[in-house]
């Protein structure tokens, strides 16, 4: 179904954004796999989709650097034409809960670039393509519960990248709808570890005590929703807040186990 298009999806050696770009090489997509470590598994991701009938390479980049976030899109456009399909997986999270006061500098402009200024740098580099093909399908990462911009103690300069990035995505949808661009935002669940690569067959009979749903999210939940998203058909689904969280909210869960 999207035979012929190029797809871009960042920090997609490991994880949902692995998953993701599996996805999109299913449904027809050339895919440029993103990484800024984890290099064997780029290839091995690379060689995986390879065996799907599709082309992919796999790119070093780190998006929170402005530089590095131009030449990504370079390279993909240089080994795979233009970037039809841009999946903004990647972003940097500190795992650590620290009060806001408690961050230093560096850190606070790690997680504004990589959450959000590097998304709308990427964002702004693709857009002239998708313009002049008139056609583009881009899709960036939240959190649960994101559009709702509530407090997320411990998390505060990830959340407010994030919910910055919510009124970019609605801004971008509204610009773009006459040019055949597509703007959303997909916001997992409380997807953890393995998961984040399984499906939905694999956790059959496994259960999760925490999800309202009852059993564990996976990277397949996620995929098939961006999948859906990218598909032509869907160009009547823009400027959306996409929750794929079998209902838990990340941040009532956390506050309850505080």
């Amino acid at each position: 179904m999207l035979e012929g298009r190029t797809a871009l999806v960042t920090g997609s050696a490991k994880g949902l954004g692995r998953r993701t770009a599996l996805e999109l090489a299913r449904l027809g997509c050339d895919v440029a796999i993103n990484y800024v470590s984890s290099r064997a598994e780029a290839e091995s991701a690379v060689r995986e989709i390879r065996a799907l009938g599709r082309e992919a390479v796999a790119i070093g980049a780190d998006i929170s650097k402005a530089e590095e976030a131009r030449r990504l899109v370079d390279e993909t456009e240089e080994k795979l034409g233009g970037v039809d399909i841009l999946i903004n997986n990647a972003g940097p999270f500190i795992r650590e809960r620290k009060l806001f006061a408690d961050y230093s500098a560096e850190e606070i402009h790690y997680l504004m670039n990589g959450n959000l200024v590097g998304t709308m740098l990427l964002d702004h580099r693709v857009l002239p393509g998708m313009r002049e093909r008139q056609w583009g399908r881009i899709v960036h990462f939240g959190f649960g519960h994101a559009a709702e911009a509530r407090s997320w103690p411990q998390r505060a300069v990830y959340a407010a990248a994030k919910v910055g990035l919510v009124s970019f995505t609605k801004t971008l949808a509204v610009e773009e709808a006459a040019n055949g661009i597509t703007v959303n935002m997909i916001c997992p669940g409380d997807i953890r570890g393995e998961y984040k690569e399984k499906g939905i067959a694999e956790v059959d009979g496994v259960r999760d005590e925490e999800a309202p749903r009852g059993r564990p999210g996976t990277g397949e939940d996620v995929a098939r929703v961006i999948g859906f998203l990218c598909l032509p058909e869907s160009d009547f689904v823009t400027g959306n807040t996409i929750e794929v969280s079998g209902g838990l909210d990340p941040i009532v869960t956390y506050v309850k186990r505080s």
